[in-house]
Order: structure tokens, then sequence, then C-alpha cells
């Protein structure tokens, strides 16, 4: 068995930046999960089976790729995949903050869990979900920004065809 590393989320919805991060994660990794978050504190405009369901769709075609749900600590999910290893994707500064204070926290509770990042591509570099479904939502031009599947499913639930 290679070397596998997690990336974890709530990919409400999954971005091309996204898939962006996970093609260049399979360069460097034997295999990659995909773990979306159950986060019942967290409003999600899909579902977790939606968000699972586009991801499966969109990954479809990736050798090495699998795509799980997970509730609870990260740490915990992770160590029960018997691999040490986070993958996050950075955008701009304000993204390093908030992650690097998550990796701090997920080395407090494991010490053996490791974080790497990797820098989005600038084409994706201002692209976010919350942007993506707040453009989506007034009607706006998403594709090429999303996978195929994710931009029919956002102009199904905002009322738009």
């Amino acid at each position: 068995m290679g070397k596998m590393v997690i990336y974890p989320g709530s990919f409400d919805p999954i971005t091309n930046g996204h898939l962006s991060i996970l093609r260049r994660a399979l360069t460097i990794f034997d295999s990659v999960t995909i773990a979306v978050a159950s986060n019942p504190i967290k409003k999600t405009l899909f579902t977790l089976q939606e968000r699972v369901e586009m991801i499966r769709e969109s990954v479809k075609n990736d050798d090495n790729v699998s795509v799980e749900s997970f509730t609870g600590l990260l740490v915990d999910y992770v160590g029960s995949k018997k691999t040490n290893i986070i993958l996050r994707g950075l955008r701009a500064l304000s993204d390093f903050e908030y992650e690097f204070q998550l990796s701090l926290m997920n080395r407090k509770l494991n010490r053996n869990i490791q974080t790497i990042f990797l820098m989005t591509d600038y084409k994706w570099f201002y692209t976010s979900s919350t942007i993506i479904k707040e453009a989506a939502s007034l009607g706006g031009a998403i594709n090429g920004l999303v996978p195929e599947i994710v931009c029919t499913k956002l102009k199904e639930r905002f009322g738009f065809q």
C-alpha cells in the first residue's frame, strides 16, 4: 500500500480549484481520500449525501481517489484510515492563518498528524465555494468554475435553468 493523504473539507460545493489541488496531490501521493465533513454547526447549501454524490461524479475518472464522509474529529478519522497526512489547499494569506491554527490544533490532538499545504493555481485564486454559491444564487454564470454536475445542481437549487 502506497502513501495516502486525506483531503478534508465541507466541499459545499466542490470547485474546480479543489479538483486542481486534488490532481496535483495525485502527482505526490499514491492515493487521495476526499473526506467530506459533517459539521452540524456549519450551515450548508447541500446535504452531506448530495456533496458526496457530486464529488464522486466529479472524480469518477480519477484513479486512486475515494470519497467518504466523516463525523467527529478529523484526527480520529485520519488515524482510522491508517495514514497521518492531511492535505489542505491555500489561496491567500487569510487562508494560511486559519489553516495554520487548524494544523496546530490537530497536532495538539495527535502529535503524529502532519498537514501538507498546496497553493492553489493562480487560475483559481479568487474562487471559493461561498463566492460561487452567491453568484449562482443571483443567476451568475458559474460555468468553468465548478464541475458540470455542480453547475447543474446549483442552477436547480436556485431555480435557474
